[in-house]
């Protein structure tokens, strides 16, 4: 059982080793890179001398109680902590996704609902900034296009985290927000105490670590410049400081104006366009790989409805897991945990059913 462990550990020594060259440091990317392959191992290595030790531990209770009845009541005991190693280490041994340790760019975007759409984009735009900050996470506006009421028609915020352990990545929590999120509530704007249900759609890009990761070609990039505009099309500068990109083999389009500077709005755009080129190579990725591979959290549609925000009954229910709970009005405050731990489960569950459908 377990046979890949030796391998893995004979991996992490001579990652260690790799980490104590100083020409590893100097180049820091491939620093990350090292630094984030030897938290993932360490943490293998850690739950195999655990599950070790804890069956150690049952077989010196046993071997005891032959002797003495005492011993015999710690038998059970131990037997539960050996399995909750075992399958701690279990899942551990499962093949991670090569982004999680990423950092993300997140769009959220107003859809069915009108004016109330976009009051709950920026809803939702403030969940998870405070969702980032219970995590210590970095929040960074990167666009925004406001409604007439004070949502958001569109905004773009980038999630920065600081953990080199791909389990702790922004990616690793946040790749499975993407999709359609459904509110119910009485709106603003609803004179008549009527519930309305709207979307806003949440789109999740894993950030790309350098510039140089994700090759573009200028000849491949139109670049236009354009004067910022605000809600209905007042002026917010004179200057042509706003950037549109549009990646020509790709069809990708991205917009900047948040910054007054046009050379600002260009980098942010660049970082996005990066951001989103790595998740069209992730997809194609996906699509190449069998249907056994495929995560089941993962492999849903962008487009599909996978959570509903009940404010009426102050309840919060996710589509592809089953969870639900009564806390929303803890949830639009940040308390996003449990609920992207149901999603982490379900996935891990799809992949070691994968796992043994291979085997």
């Amino acid at each position: 059982m377990f046979e890949q462990v030796e391998a893995l550990r004979d991996e992490h020594r001579r990652v260690e080793r790799e980490l104590s060259d100083p020409e590893v440091h100097a180049d820091a990317a491939r620093a990350k890179r090292v630094n984030r392959r030897y938290a993932e191992l360490s943490r293998i290595v850690k739950a195999h001398d655990d599950w070790i030790a804890a069956g150690e531990d049952l077989d010196a209770a046993r071997e005891l109680a032959r002797e003495d009845d005492a011993f015999a009541d710690e038998v059970p005991g131990l037997e539960e902590g050996l399995q909750r190693a075992q399958e701690r280490l279990r899942r551990l041994l499962i093949p991670r996704d090569p982004d999680d340790a990423r950092d993300v760019i997140m769009e959220i975007k107003a859809g069915e609902g009108g004016a109330e759409s976009a009051l709950f984009a920026a809803d939702l735009l403030r969940m998870y900034v405070q969702y980032a900050a219970s995590k210590g996470w970095k929040t960074e506006l990167l666009e925004r296009t406001e409604s007439d009421l004070g949502g958001y028609k569109d905004v773009q915020v980038a999630i920065k985290g600081s953990s080199t352990d791909p389990s702790q990545g922004v990616w690793a929590h946040l790749k499975y927000e993407g999709g359609v999120h459904r509110v119910q509530r009485v709106p603003a704007t609803e004179s008549q105490g009527r519930i309305h249900t709207s979307t806003t759609g949440v789109l999740v890009f894993p950030e790309v670590d350098e510039p140089d990761e994700i090759e573009i070609s200028q000849n491949d990039l139109k670049i236009d410049v354009f004067r910022s505009s605000g809600p209905g099309g007042q002026s917010v500068n004179t200057t042509d400081s706003a950037v549109r990109i549009t990646h020509v083999p790709s069809g990708i389009v991205v917009s900047m104006q948040n910054e007054k500077s046009q050379l600002q709005n260009r980098e942010a755009a660049m970082r996005v366009l990066r951001a989103r080129l790595l998740a069209k190579q992730q997809e194609e990725r996906e699509a190449a790989a069998s249907d056994a591979r495929r995560s089941q959290i993962r492999g849903m549609d962008r487009s599909e409805r996978i959570r509903t925000y009940n404010f009426p009954e102050n309840r919060i229910a996710d589509h592809r897991t089953g969870f639900k709970a009564y806390n929303l009005d803890q949830v639009m405050d940040g308390a996003l945990e449990p609920i992207i731990e149901s999603a982490i489960h379900a996935d891990e569950e799809a992949r070691l059913a994968a796992l043994s459908t291979e085997s």
